[in-house]
């Protein structure tokens, strides 16, 4: 959804001490006039026409890869040469 400036006339000064009294709050002008803003288009425009403004913004959805298939991976082949031998503890048998 492209987006839009809008410009309303006010105040240099008294926008200076908005911003900071806000400040101590951690807002701004900017944050609050965007929840404004976005508070009054939920009063304001019916839910219908809301669905229908969010279906056409809404990303269009991407094809989806056709999954891998799952195959067990190979085991390389064991070198060949002169075999490993290790020790082997003998157990002594009791009896």
């Amino acid at each position: 959804m492209s987006q839009v400036t809008i410009n309303i006339p006010f105040d240099e000064e008294r926008l200076k001490a908005l911003d900071f009294s806000l400040k101590k709050e951690n807002t701004s002008a900017q944050k609050r006039m965007e929840q404004a803003l976005a508070e009054l288009y939920e009063k304001a425009v019916p839910e219908p026409l809301r669905e229908y403004v969010d279906s056409k913004s809404a990303p269009a959805a991407k094809p989806r890869r056709p999954a891998k298939s799952e195959q067990p991976k190979s085991v390389p082949p064991a070198k060949t040469g002169a075999p490993i031998s290790m020790p082997v503890k003998e157990v002594e048998k009791n009896g």
